[in-house]
């Protein structure tokens, strides 16, 4: 998905889940930043202190950095979770190691990470982590039948969409940036066709299967989970009894459905500013909402939480605050480190997956 499906989305979800406005906010800031945290520099601070941080992405796009393709602690934990071919931790299923890391849609796996992140609910950054689990969640959907690793498994041939202008605009890219068809990592050579809740596609995978996309019903499946989810925060169900919550009402789900196929520019960016304006008009009727969302600049969670930096000795170094401390910011960055380590210590190894 991109910064429509990740954060605007995900804040209307979170609110049909009965989430207040304030957290689903804290929930659909962290579920995009997963995309935005591309910095694991150390900050420095001129008292002394120092704040350790990871990377959950890398910008896109340049495929071409073997080193960034290769790193399977951003791909494999937040973008492309394995689906154990959908076998449960119990089960070892057949076939090469490479099934078991495809990427599979509300996977037993995925509830299993959905439980772990259930264990952190009474933490301080409790939002930030839904929001985390949330992208994780999300990506199960859209980049199902992808793995997050170099391999001919993700190879895409004869590539087809009923969009043809968005077709040959992904063409156009293939050839500028040299990506061949048989790209190796997640849905390289598909570019952004999995993460377009507009459209229709269809392509050959490198398992030599045919494979027809409808985006929008992915999208719709995605949201109904996700929202199932977040109900199970709401009420406290550790155990994510996902089958027994209600998920979107017919009314919610043929909101959102409407925006998906209605705000269907090829830029994401463009599509996030519309979703925004919707919520501006209470088109999900939620009551009028002004949702923003700032990288950088003064309203972001970043300098909310940092400040300016001046460069010292060569170094550059932030004024200290206790408000640190609390900030969303270093919530978010805690969480992010937090699941990472629990997704590869705990929950993958279950499967007898293991990631480096």
């Amino acid at each position: 998905m991109q910064i429509d499906g990740h954060h605007t989305l995900t804040y209307v979800v979170a609110r049909y889940a009965g989430i207040d406005h304030y957290t689903a906010e804290k929930v659909a800031y962290s579920a995009q930043y997963v995309d935005e945290a591309t910095n694991d520099s150390q900050i420095h601070f001129e008292n002394g202190a120092m704040y350790d941080r990871i990377v959950s992405a890398h910008k896109m796009l340049d495929y071409r950095n073997t080193q960034e393709l290769a790193n399977n602690l951003v791909w494999i934990p937040f973008h492309f979770l394995p689906g154990n071919a959908g076998f449960p931790s119990s089960e070892t299923p057949e076939g090469s190691f490479i099934n078991r890391l495809i990427c599979m849609p509300d996977s037993q796996v995925a509830r299993d990470m959905l439980k772990m992140v259930a264990q952190h609910w009474e933490r301080p950054y409790a939002a930030q982590m839904m929001g985390v689990a949330m992208h994780v969640y999300a990506d199960t959907f859209a980049h199902q039948g992808f793995a997050g690793v170099i391999h001919d498994v993700n190879q895409v041939d004869e590539l087809e969409s009923t969009s043809t202008s968005l077709l040959q605009n992904i063409k156009d890219n293939l050839f500028s940036y040299a990506i061949s068809e048989s790209s190796p990592l997640g849905h390289g050579a598909a570019l952004s066709f999995p993460d377009r809740p507009y459209t229709s596609w269809k392509y050959q995978n490198g398992l030599g299967k045919k494979v027809e996309r409808d985006n929008t019903k992915i999208f719709l499946d995605a949201a109904d989970a996700m929202c199932k989810a977040m109900q199970c925060w709401k009420s406290r169900d550790t155990s994510i009894d996902i089958d027994n919550q209600p998920g979107l009402t017919k009314d919610q789900l043929a909101l959102i459905k409407h925006a998906l196929l209605t705000i269907n520019d090829d830029s994401g960016d463009a599509r996030h500013k519309e979703w925004l304006k919707w919520l501006q008009e209470d088109k999900f009727e939620l009551g009028a909402v002004d949702l923003s969302f700032d990288i950088e600049g003064q309203d972001s969670w970043k300098f909310k939480a940092r400040g300016e930096a001046t460069k010292i000795d060569g170094v550059f170094k932030y004024p200290y605050s206790e408000a640190f401390l609390t900030s969303d910011w270093k919530y978010f960055h805690d969480a992010l480190k937090t699941y990472r380590l629990e997704i590869i210590r705990d929950v993958l190894p279950s499967y007898g997956i293991c990631v480096a």
